[in-house]
This record gives C-alpha cells, sequence and structure tokens, in this order.
C-alpha cells in the first residue's frame, strides 16, 4: 500500500514496489524463519500464544520506538495496547491475528510502522491462488471509480463506472473498515486512498473476505443507481501478476522487479515543443541517480529549457542523499536534510532475538550516532551537513512538482525543502509523507516468535524543519488537482493536464 526504506541510508531500498509500501520491505535481509510444507492458514494459534506474541511487540515498540507517542498520547495508547492484549481470549488464524495487529499498529500513525503477514501465509498463497474480489477500484473521498475487472466479458463493471456501494456497505463503511489496518504518517490519508486504489482486491479480501459473488450498486450510463452482481475472480495458471493484488498480502518484491523499477529511471527524462522537460522519478534508490542528475541537468541546459516538471506520484522515497542531491539542482540556498534525526536507543534493549538485522543496525548506529543532552541517539550528520546549491548545472526555471498519496519519505522531505521558492509549483495532492516529519532512516522487521508476523520498526525521528506546524498532514500542494471519474474512464492524466495548461498560461503571461 513498499512500499520501501523510503528513506534507508545503509539497506537496499524500495521503490514504489516497496512502498507498496513498506508494506513489502526490502528481499535482501534475512529472517529466522522458513516456510513449512504443512503449513495450514486455518489452523488457528492459541490465545496464550498469542498475547505472548503482543506483550513481545509491546515491549519492542515501547523500548525502541522513535514516535511511539508523538500523535497518540502515552495514556491513550497505552489502553489500545492493553484492550489489543486483554481482547486475545480465543485462538486466532494468522490473517485474523495480522489484522488485530495491524489495527493497533495503525494507532501509532507512523507510515514506516507496517505490518505483514508470516513468510509462511505469504508463501502459501503464492502456490495455492484463492479467488479474489474482481474490481480494481481507484479512491477518493467517498468516491469508487472502477479501473479494471478480471471478469473477462463483463460489460457491466466498465472503466469509469461509479460506484456506491458494495455488498450493501457504502463507500465511507467500506474505506473506514480498510483504513483501521493501515498505518500512514499522522493524519495523511492520502497514502491510504492510493494504496487502497492500487491494491483494492487485497484490502476488500483482508478486511471483509470474499462471499460466493458480490451485489454492487452503481450508477449507468444515463446517471441512474442500478445494482448488479459479479463473480470473484479465480486466477488461472497464468495470472501470477493478479496474485499480489488477491490474498497475499504484500509479498515482498523480486530482485528483478526492483531492477525493473530501477531502470524506469533511465528513460525518465523527455521534452516537448514548449521548452519544457519532463523529469519522471519513481524512486530516490539506486546507485546510478546522481549520475542521470548530472546528464539530466546538462541536457536540460544545452537545450535551453525554462520549465521543469518532475513527476512524484509514484516515489515512495529512497537514500536521504540522492534526494538532498536533487534538491541541490533546484533550491537556491543553503539547506540541511533534517533539523532532528533522533534514536532513543541504539542498542535494542535485550530484544535484538526478535529484530532482525540487530547486529547490522547496532553496529552502523555506533558508529553514525551520538547520545546527547536529550538523552537520544542523534545522527548528526543529516542533522548538521550543509549542502549546497549547485552552481555549474543549476535549474533556473519554473520547475512544477505534481506529487501524491505515495509520495513518501525521502521523496516527500525533497518538496518540502523547496516548495514555497519562487520559481516552484507544487501541484496534486496531498502527500503521503508528513511534512512536518516522519519516522525511518533504518527499518529492522520485529518477527513475532509465535506467529511470524512481521512488522516493520523505524529507528529514527526526522523533523524536516522544526518551524513547521505539527498537525500530522502531508505536503499540501500550491494547485490541488482532485481525481476525476471522467477522466479516468476517458484514460486522461488529469494532472499532467492542468500542469501543461499552467505552463501554457506562464508562457503567454496570463497568472496562474
Amino acid at each position: 500500500m513498499k512500499l520501501q526504506q523510503e528513506m534507508k541510508i545503509n539497506k537496499p531500498q524500495k521503490n514504489i514496489f516497496c512502498i507498496l509500501l513498506l508494506y513489502s520491505i526490502p528481499i535482501f535481509l534475512f529472517s529466522c524463519t522458513a516456510s513449512r510444507p504443512d503449513y495450514n492458514p486455518t489452523e488457528k494459534i492459541a490465545p496464550n500464544k498469542l498475547k505472548e506474541d503482543a506483550v513481545v511487540l509491546r515491549k519492542i515498540l515501547e523500548a525502541n520506538h522513535p514516535s511511539l507517542y508523538w500523535y497518540t498520547p502515552k495514556d491513550s495508547m497505552n489502553q489500545f495496547f492493553d484492550e489489543t492484549i486483554d481482547g486475545l481470549t480465543d485462538s486466532l488464524t494468522d490473517l485474523q491475528f495480522r489484522n488485530k495487529i495491524a489495527r493497533l499498529v495503525a494507532k501509532i500513525r507512523c507510515g514506516h510502522t507496517a505490518v505483514r503477514s508470516s513468510k509462511e501465509y505469504v508463501h502459501y498463497y503464492t502456490i495455492h491462488k484463492a479467488p479474489q474480489f474482481p474490481l480494481g477500484i481507484k479512491t477518493w473521498g467517498d468516491s469508487f471509480v472502477v479501473v479494471g475487472n478480471s471478469i473477462r466479458g463483463d460489460t457491466m463493471f466498465k472503466r469509469g463506472t461509479i460506484l456506491t456501494s458494495i455488498n450493501g456497505l457504502p463507500n465511507r463503511v467500506v474505506l473506514d473498515s480498510m483504513f483501521k489496518i493501515i498505518s500512514t504518517d499522522g493524519y495523511s490519508d492520502n497514502f491510504k486512498y492510493q494504496l487502497i486504489s492500487i491494491y483494492f482486491p487485497l484490502f476488500y479480501n483482508l478486511t471483509f473476505g470474499l462471499k460466493d459473488s458480490n451485489v454492487i450498486t452503481y450508477i449507468d450510463a444515463s446517471g441512474i443507481e442500478r445494482t448488479g452482481s459479479i463473480r470473484n475472480f479465480k486466477p488461472g495458471p497464468d495470472t501470477s501478476k493478479l496474485r499480489i493484488a488477491g490474498n497475499v498480502p504484500f509479498p515482498k518484491p523480486t530482485r528483478k522487479q526492483i531492477k525493473a523499477a530501477h531502470r524506469l529511471n533511465n528513460t525518465v527524462l523527455t521534452f516537448d515543443s514548449s521548452r519544457t522537460a519532463y523529469m519522471r522519478l519513481t524512486t530516490f534508490s539506486g546507485s546510478s541517480l546522481r549520475k542521470l542528475f548530472r546528464e539530466s541537468f546538462s541536457e536540460m541546459q544545452q537545450k535551453h529549457i525554462s520549465n521543469l516538471v518532475i513527476d512524484l506520484r509514484e516515489n515512495g522515497g529512497g537514500r536521504i542523499g540522492v534526494s538532498a542531491n536533487l534538491t541541490r539542482y533546484i533550491i537556491n540556498k543553503p539547506f540541511t536534510m533534517a533539523d532532528t534525526v533522533a534514536a532513543v536507543t541504539r542498542n535494542f534493549n535485550h530484544y535484538g532475538m526478535y529484530l532482525h538485522p540487530s547486529f547490522v543496525y547496532k553496529t552502523l548506529m555506533f558508529f553514525t550516532s551520538k547520545k546527547k543532552s536529550d538523552g537520544r541517539y542523534h545522527f548528526s550528520y543529516l542533522e548538521h551537513h550543509l549542502y549546497q546549491p549547485q552552481k555549474k548545472l543549476h535549474f533556473n526555471g519554473n520547475v512544477y512538482v505534481i506529487q501524491g498519496g505515495l509520495t513518501f519519505s525521502a521523496a516527500a522531505m525533497f518538496v518540502s525543502h523547496i516548495k514555497g521558492q519562487q520559481n516552484v509549483t507544487v501541484a496534486g495532492e496531498e502527500s503521503g509523507g508528513g511534512n512536518y516529519g516522519n519516522s525511518s532512516v533504518h527499518l529492522p522487521d520485529i518477527i513475532l516468535p509465535n506467529s511470524h508476523i512481521e512488522i516493520t520498526m523505524p529507528v529514527y525521528r526526522i523533523v524536516n524543519n522544526a518551524s513547521f506546524i505539527k498537525n500530522g498532514r502531508g505536503i499540501i500542494p500550491d494547485v490541488f488537482i482532485p481525481p476525476s471519474a471522467d477522466a479516468i474512464k476517458r484514460g486522461i492524466d488529469i494532472k499532467m493536464q492542468k500542469v501543461k495548461e499552467l505552463i501554457a498560461a506562464r508562457n503567454n503571461g496570463k497568472p496562474i
């Protein structure tokens, strides 16, 4: 909803697959569990074992999470922990327990603290393909619009069809139920909308389960509300790509998928006749990006480009250093990447057996952090290193940044640094990444001892700019461009279209 380290510096990075978020943390790190050949997802775990897992999670988070009480007061968080643990009186399946833990973790309001099912569960449903909710749906506000249909030959639910309820539940009720199992930075719910829009069949299966068929209320071509039904989709042997949207809660991307996503950044730069360059960046991960930026801005200078559009709608983050590198080409003053980057501890307080890879992170933090008077361990380089704007290839034309709910972590940090500059216009929707800050940098995995459910836990709290208001919101665009059912039906990129109109207006001397 890899989604992934959107901001990690010392761990292999994620991109849109990842953010797909964080819900799919890096594939390169090891864990202590292995898939059992006799695993059965319908088997239940005894309540005493579930309570043990929940207590372990509570102790780890209370001892190590840098922002456990940042948006949720301690007394409220304690109540949520108590209610979850005390409520584990019956045996539960892997999925049932996963959802309980996800609801608890979502109360922290940290987008980098995410829950995944056990490796056994993911492995089982990767092999044993189960039915799926058949419709891909774009969500925003209370709106549901069909973007895809897995049932071939169905003519009722075409792309662009507006839905008003699913199986008797109004859209708002469906969304509110899904929202409860998704973590996000503060109150930036646009991240949840975007994640659900990508993985709607998955979230519907996780939240409600499946009936034999689905009764759906929709608006027909004449504007009349009607009710129809559609069966579930049953993946065949050649539908491996659809499994991710089915019953598998965010399997980790393969090496091949991550490499393919990185390669997208090698063809990001295009031009048009209005002396406008378009840069599409899906990640801030990858060793080749600094070279790509240098070559791109050199080419823009040679072509005398006066307008630059940077599309970050699919960018879940990556390396902070790469984000800073791009910022240097745009910003017009010296800057630091953050005012504060601080951890509660760097030894994980005796819970290393549940954190993976704990030794790697402990070692890194020993060399990169230092305890200060506030009792926290600060990543001093990120707090104090002063970056200077590029001189030779600095871009001085008009910059338009397109962002959305999946603009997260290091991508949101980039936007927050340049927003407000006279030649910069931020367009689109509210970012998923917090404007004030987030918790990230290192993201070890907690693996619970009995259920083997995995929880990603950030180690550092980042405050982008202490002068910003800590209201839990993402970055609000200068020009808000909401989704449109008509644009979805016609296959129009309404945000890019609007930005091109802004450029044309400016070129013609008209006010924006």
